[in-house]
């Protein structure tokens, strides 16, 4: 499918503070925010839709970690694949707001096909994102 042929996906993930999500999602990632309730929130992630709903006792999201190229992948997790100068953005607007990261920012599987910067991260809910970039597109299902 081309770039334009290609549908927005939907995703809703459960918080366990709504107010706390939209801070994250709206200030800290910068997100535009869609029509929202007293209980959820819908998020403009690149023309994505994703939901943040809260969820009563609503703990941590991440079932558990897989290992890839040395470190500990929480899973599940989500996110968007970026230019470069995107994730380096991103990267630093998630440093200067104080991110602990799971994976701090960092080129995995250099020198190897499927080349790509990544970061992993958590929501104030314990939801696992991931952004990525890669220099050529082309490598994002290199085999």
């Amino acid at each position: 499918m081309t770039d334009t042929a290609r549908p927005p996906f939907h995703l809703a993930i459960p918080v366990h503070d709504i107010g706390a999500a939209r801070r994250f999602y709206g200030e800290v990632l910068g997100f535009g925010q869609g029509r929202s309730a007293e209980r959820w929130t819908d998020w403009n992630v690149d023309g994505h839709q994703v939901v943040t709903h809260q969820v009563d006792n609503h703990v941590n999201a991440v079932a558990g970690t897989n290992p890839v190229d040395g470190h500990d992948v929480p899973v599940p997790h989500f996110g968007l694949v970026l230019s470069v100068e995107r994730f380096q953005q991103l990267a630093q607007r998630l440093t200067d707001a104080g991110t602990d990261f799971v994976i701090e920012p960092y080129v995995r599987f250099e020198g190897q096909p499927g080349e790509q910067w990544t970061m992993f991260f958590l929501d104030p809910s314990g939801n696992a994102l991931e952004f990525k970039a890669f220099r050529d597109l082309e490598q994002l299902f290199a085999v």
